[in-house]
């Protein structure tokens, strides 16, 4: 009798609100890699095994989901983006595939005849490889758009087009002074040509008005709907209208419960004292919105030729990038924010960028002692092969995006040589060197799809199709280490591997549920594979049958 009254309360646990069942189910979780079922109460996962260890959980008002045997993994983390400024971008001009001067023309003389005369035209996401590498200029556009300012930034965001309209409004003209960090493109006469890279855009982004919170909250929402489509369940946030002002986005969705995507918000490097007193008054946040990573930057990119190189381009032998950023000032923030107990996440993209950012957190970690502080480097991109074992040795996360990879891929050797390719989006030889290598998009930059992500990372097939087995082949990796890239580094990545990034007992009901498994298919059609439904804290934010 005993026995018998033993066994029923060992029964007695909360009722599942889901069960999902006849799965395939990569955890992500080295103790336990497979499953085949999980229980979740309310947003969190309660057992998770095979049906006969899940089945209990359920009853008559359990909903169940019967996977098909299909693929599921951890909801994917992009660990940078930047939310706002993509959600926007989905309302503006489309430039990325336009393929010639006049593609790119007929596109923005199309979409502003729908918008208001005095609107300002944005993002657009150009990119000037697709015509041959020709700049464009405001000549081509202000017959199209005398009636509204543009500032159209290149899908890198380290250059933009402003034509005669947007100057006029920022007062910029052949007596602008050149700003430290930038450079405004001049014709023979010294007259903007409408190209300003890097620093330089602020000269003409100062005069757009700030978009109104009803827009920003629109913004959010589009993001938040797209990105569960392509199976994303958390963002870190890189920065799109300053630190506070991208909170406040966050925190208003986050409070009206109308958040399907958990954000980690970035703040800019030099604002550490206030996110530090933020901090101290209210805390990192819950799980929807938290906080505690500043975002600096120290060069610019690859394609506009503003990323710092030790040696000249091989395109432009008189030039080899330069750094956005003072170095002391860089030194200054970094040591004194880390101090601070914030983390600190620097924007590195050549070789000499990576390896001043590298010395920087080896002088803050020789001045501020040992402790869990997970430096990271956003995009890492090119680096200088004896900097490669130094991610590990100094505990610093390479922060990456491979699609980007297999975007620059078509063009960056005529850019760096043979020889700097060998370590460019170097992802086979940082894990090989037990560094953390966490994964994302920097959308808007890059679309935010994690399948196509996996898919660079594990073919670096160019999108051009010019490489068949691989753009700098032996830097390849496999699905595993992709998808965990894509989820139990990337919350690594930002403190939260507690509660997201695997799937197992106790942590947040974030998951994918993917038509196929990505392990067992030629990764060739990785790109190609549709996510069925994603759930975010057991509910499910988006269900490819209702769409």
């Amino acid at each position: 009798m005993v026995a018998v009254l033993f066994a029923t309360a060992c029964k007695k646990h909360p009722i599942a609100n889901l069960i999902v069942k006849n799965a395939v189910i990569w955890t992500g979780n080295d103790s336990m890699p497979q499953a085949d079922a999980m229980a979740i109460v309310d947003d969190t996962i309660a057992a998770i095994g095979t049906w006969d260890e899940v089945k209990d959980w359920s009853n008559t008002n359990t909903e169940v989901l019967d996977a098909g045997g299909k693929f599921i993994v951890p909801g994917f983390i992009d660990a940078h983006v930047h939310f706002l400024t993509g959600g926007l971008g989905l309302a503006s001009v489309q430039l990325r595939h336009a393929q010639t001067q006049q593609a790119f023309i007929d596109s923005i003389a199309k979409f502003v005849r729908t918008v208001k005369p005095g609107t300002w035209v944005l993002v657009g996401e150009w990119d000037h490889q697709n015509w041959g590498g020709q700049l464009p200029e405001r000549s081509w556009i202000d017959s199209v758009t005398k009636d509204n300012p543009v500032l159209l930034n290149r899908l890198d965001g380290h250059m933009a087009l402003a034509n005669s309209a947007a100057l006029k409004l920022a007062g910029v003209d052949a007596h602008t002074l050149n700003v430290a960090g930038g450079t405004i493109v001049r014709d023979a006469a010294g007259n903007p040509t409408g190209i300003f890279k890097d620093n330089a855009m602020d000269l003409v982004s100062k005069a757009i008005p700030f978009p109104e919170p009803e827009m920003l909250d629109r913004a959010l929402q589009a993001a938040m709907q797209f990105v569960a489509s392509k199976g994303v369940t958390t963002v870190h946030n890189m920065g799109d209208y300053g630190g506070a002002k991208d909170m406040e986005v966050f925190d208003r969705a986050a409070k009206n419960k109308t958040s399907i995507t958990r954000a980690y918000v970035s703040m800019p490097l030099n604002q550490w004292p206030f996110l530090s007193q933020t901090i101290a008054k209210q805390g990192r946040g819950n799980k929807w919105v938290s906080i505690g990573v500043l975002k600096g930057y120290a060069d610019g990119s690859l394609g506009s030729h503003t990323a710092a190189f030790f040696k000249p381009f091989s395109d432009s032998p008189k030039d080899s990038g330069f750094l956005i950023s003072n170095q002391d000032s860089l030194r200054q923030w970094i040591t004194q924010a880390d101090a601070a107990g914030l983390q600190c996440a620097i924007h590195a993209i050549g070789d000499k960028a990576i390896n001043t950012i590298l010395n920087i957190f080896e002088y803050a970690i020789k001045q501020n002692g040992l402790r869990d502080r997970r430096f990271r480097i956003e995009h890492a991109q090119h680096i200088a092969p004896q900097d490669i074992v130094r991610f590990s040795q100094l505990g610093v996360v390479a922060s990456m995006q491979p699609y980007h990879c297999i975007d620059d891929g078509r063009w960056a050797e005529k850019l760096i040589g043979s020889e700097r390719i060998k370590t460019t989006y170097a992802f086979r030889s940082l894990i090989d060197t037990h560094a953390t290598l966490a994964f994302g998009s920097d959308w808007f930059v890059a679309p935010p799809t994690p399948l196509e992500g996996i898919y660079a990372a594990v073919t670096r097939r160019t999108l051009d199709d010019k490489h068949p087995d691989g753009w700098v082949p032996e830097q390849k990796i496999t699905v595993e280490e992709a998808l965990k890239a894509y989820t139990k580094n990337a919350a690594f990545a930002g403190f939260q591997e507690n509660d997201r990034g695997t799937l197992e007992k106790g942590k947040l009901a974030d998951f994918v549920l993917l038509e196929k498994d990505l392990r067992k298919i030629d990764p060739a059609t990785i790109k190609d594979i549709k996510v069925l439904r994603t759930v975010v804290g057991g509910k499910t934010v988006f269900d490819a049958l209702k769409h």
